[in-house]
This record gives structure tokens, C-alpha cells and sequence, in this order.
């Protein structure tokens, strides 16, 4: 029992050394690789079962041990021959407290017998129920922190839809802002055609006016100018031009 005490001991220690190494590890390399870090899963320490016993104390390797050097028989012979020494030779006295001892021992093993299966169900049940509710509050917890991160990426998501929908008023705004110019353009392009036009017309007018006036001034001349024996012989000679275009 010592010695497999002693076995599963230092099998613990090595394991938490080299837990202890890599949380060392790991920790030196985390400003350097945090990321590749996070993905990987720590192993956690595993419940170890304990060894095969014969007679309730004495150690399975014990006879797988002697099975190589003397048989199936030599671990028992060995015990036998040498509870025989020891009596023989007084070494060990049978006092009272041997015989206390080996009651003790034997309502241990009727213990252990009658009572040992329906205490280790009881016990597995208990351990097997907390190892149950701590993997369901872990699993209810990594549910919960996967919850959390699909809404923060939703958050990001609508984030982004938000930017890009400051970038689309950005974009109308801008959009009004030329319209609004062109339309402002397109105003002062009217209202200086308005004034140019009022002007040519202007002008225009003020043409058709002077020729009226040079026209009427021209014909109150050419009138002023004629005399009546002019108009009197004018008339004869159209009315001569008349007459021989009868004629013809």
C-alpha cells in the first residue's frame, strides 16, 4: 500500500509539475502567441483508479513480481514460510493486542464486505451527480459566453450597418447639397437670360422705332417735295401706261 501510495503520488507530482512547466510556458509565450494560446484546451488532472490488491493490502505487482521468479506459488509460500520465521523465532509475540487486532480486522473486512459496495454506490452516485451539475453549469456557461459573443458580433454587425448607413447620408446630403447648387445655378443662368433678353428686346424696340420715325420722316419729305403739277403729270402718265397696256 505504501509503495503504491508512494507510485500514485509521484505520478500526481509529475503531472502537476509538468502542469506547473507549461502554465509557465504559457504564460512567457502569451505576449507573443495570446492568440494560439486561447484555442488551445488545458488538460485537466483525470481521477486516477487505484491499483488491483489481493487479500485487501498487498499489492498486485508484488506477485506479478514473484510470478517470474518462482511461480504462482512463491508469493505464498514466501508469506507462509515467513510468518513462520517470525513466530518460531518469537520475533513476533502473540500478545492480546494481536488478537484485538485481528477482530478489529476481521470487522473491518465484514465491513468493508457488507457494507463497502452499498457505501461506494452511494459515494459514485454523489460524485457522479456533482461531476453532472458541474459539467451542466459549465455547458449552461459556455452557453452563455457563446450567447454573449453571437449578440457582440450582432452589435458589430449593426455597428458596421450603422457606418455604412452615416456613409449613405454622408453621400445624400452631398447629393442634395450639388442638387441644391445646380438648382441655385440654374436660377442665376435664368434670371441673367431674363435681363439679357429684356435688354435685346430693348433694343429692338428701340430699332423698329427709329426706323418707323426715319421712314415717316422720308415719306413726309418725298410728300413735302412733290408738287402738284408733279402729282397732276404723274397721274396722266400712269393712266397713259394703263391704257396702252389695254391696248395690248
Amino acid at each position: 500500500m505504501l509503495s503504491r501510495a508512494a507510485l500514485l503520488s509521484g505520478q500526481q507530482n509529475r503531472a502537476l509539475v509538468a502542469l506547473a512547466a507549461r502554465t509557465t510556458g504559457t504564460t512567457a509565450c502569451n505576449n507573443v502567441a495570446a492568440s494560439c494560446d486561447s484555442q488551445v484546451e488545458m488538460t485537466r488532472p483525470v481521477r486516477m483508479e487505484p491499483g488491483k490488491v489481493r487479500m485487501g493490502f498487498i499489492p498486485e505487482e508484488w506477485f506479478n513480481f514473484f510470478y517470474k521468479k518462482t511461480g504462482v506459488t512463491g508469493p505464498y509460500t514466501l508469506g507462509f514460510t515467513l510468518s513462520t520465521y517470525l513466530l518460531s523465532k518469537e520475533i513476533y509475540v502473540l500478545e492480546h493486542e494481536f488478537y484485538s487486532g485481528l477482530s478489529l480486522a476481521l470487522m473491518c473486512v465484514v465491513a468493508v464486505k457488507k457494507i463497502g459496495p452499498g457505501l461506494a454506490k452511494y459515494l459514485d452516485k454523489e460524485i457522479d451527480a456533482y461531476e453532472t451539475e458541474w459539467n451542466e453549469s459549465r455547458v449552461n456557461e459556455r452557453q452563455v459566453l457563446e450567447q454573449q459573443i453571437g449578440n457582440e458580433e450582432k452589435m458589430q454587425w449593426s455597428a458596421e450597418g450603422q457606418n455604412m448607413m452615416v456613409q449613405a447620408k454622408r453621400e445624400n446630403v452631398a447629393l442634395q447639397l450639388e442638387a441644391a447648387y445646380r438648382g441655385r445655378v440654374m436660377t442665376a443662368y435664368q434670371e441673367v437670360k431674363k435681363r439679357l433678353d429684356y435688354q435685346v428686346e430693348i433694343q429692338n424696340i428701340e430699332r423698329r422705332i427709329a426706323q418707323r420715325n426715319l421712314i415717316d420722316y422720308v415719306v413726309r419729305r418725298v410728300m413735302s417735295s412733290i408738287t402738284p403739277d408733279q402729282d397732276k403729270k404723274n397721274i396722266d402718265k400712269c393712266i397713259a401706261d394703263l391704257s396702252s397696256l389695254a391696248k395690248a
